[in-house]
C-alpha cells in the first residue's frame, strides 16, 4: 500500500489528515491483532474513505453507528484472525461506543432541540468526533458516543444547568430509541438542471449567490464536495448546503408551458 500515493490524490489538508489517519489504523490493526476505531464520520467523511477503502482493495472493516438510518458513524477496522467475529455477527459494539439517555422534566421539554444537546456536551470539552448521531424525541433525547468518554460525561453531563433537572442514565444499544426521517415536501421550478439553478432555488437566493456558494465549497452532491456550478442533478440526488440544509431530488414532476422544470424535493426537518 502506497501511502503517500493515495493521500496525494486528494488536495484539502483536512481531507489528507482523514485519509493519513485512517490509514495508519489499518497497519496498527494489522500489526497489533488488535481492533482500531475512528471517530465518528459524517457523511461527506465516510465517502471519502469509502473511496479509499475501494481503492486499496481493504475488507476487514465495517462502517457502524448504533442505528440502522445513522448519519454519524465510525469505522471498525479489525485484524484478519476476528473477521469471523464480524461475519458471524458477535462483536460487542457496546465495548466502542456508548448510549446517554437523557430525560427532561415535562415543563422544560419544549425547549430542548437538537443544538441544545450537542451545545452541551460540546461546552464540556467533548470533540464533535466524539459524538455519534442524537436522537431527539419529545421526552428526551439518547446520544451516541465514543467509549472513550463515558465516565466523563457521566460525571459531567449534570453539572451543565441545562441538564440539571434531567435524568441521565446509560442504555444499551438496542434501546436506543427509534424515530423515522422527517421531511418536508416542497416544489421548485427551475429554467434547467444545473446545480447551479438548482442551489439557486433550494437556498432561495440568486444565481450569483448560488455560485459562490458553490465555489465556498458549502455544496455536497451525494456526500461528496462538488463547486462545478454546471453539473447535472437527478432524481434521488442527496444534495447538502451547509447553513441551508439537507434535501433530496425526489421526482422530477414535469414541465411548465414555458419549458422549465417541476420538481418535487424532500427537505430533512
Amino acid at each position: 500500500m502506497d501511502k503517500n500515493f493515495i493521500i496525494e490524490k486528494y488536495k484539502k489538508p483536512e481531507e489528507k489528515l482523514l485519509i493519513s489517519k485512517f490509514l495508519d489504523k489499518i497497519e496498527i490493526a494489522n500489526k497489533t491483532n488488535k481492533i482500531e476505531t475512528t471517530d465518528f464520520l459524517n457523511e461527506s467523511e465516510q465517502a471519502i474513505l469509502q473511496k479509499v477503502i475501494n481503492i486499496i482493495r481493504f475488507e476487514n472493516y465495517e462502517f457502524f453507528g448504533g442505528l440502522d438510518n445513522c448519519e454519524r458513524k465510525l469505522i471498525i477496522i479489525y485484524p484478519e484472525k476476528m473477521k469471523e467475529i464480524f461475519i458471524n455477527k458477535n462483536f460487542k459494539y457496546d465495548t466502542i461506543i456508548s448510549v446517554f439517555r437523557i430525560l427532561i422534566p415535562k415543563v422544560e421539554q419544549e425547549n430542548f432541540k437538537h443544538n441544545v444537546y450537542l451545545g452541551g456536551i460540546i461546552k464540556l470539552g467533548i470533540n464533535r468526533a466524539k459524538i455519534g448521531d442524537i436522537v431527539v424525541y419529545k421526552a428526551g433525547a439518547d446520544i451516541i458516543v465514543k467509549k472513550e468518554t463515558e465516565k466523563f460525561l457521566y460525571a459531567n453531563l449534570k453539572t451543565l444547568t441545562r441538564f440539571s433537572n434531567a435524568e441521565v442514565s446509560n442504555i444499551k444499544i438496542k434501546d436506543i430509541t427509534k424515530t423515522e426521517r422527517k421531511f418536508e415536501d416542497i416544489k421548485i421550478i427551475t429554467s434547467s438542471l444545473r446545480l447551479d439553478n438548482i442551489i439557486s432555488e433550494l437556498a432561495k437566493t440568486s444565481r450569483n449567490k448560488a455560485v459562490e456558494i458553490l465555489l465556498q465549497e458549502r455544496v455536497f452532491v451525494n456526500y461528496e464536495n462538488e463547486t462545478k456550478n454546471t453539473k447535472q442533478v437527478k432524481e434521488k440526488d442527496v444534495i447538502s448546503i451547509r447553513g441551508k440544509g439537507k434535501f433530496i431530488i425526489d421526482k422530477i414532476i414535469g414541465n411548465t408551458k414555458k419549458g422549465n422544470f417541476i420538481i418535487n424535493v424532500k427537505k430533512y426537518v
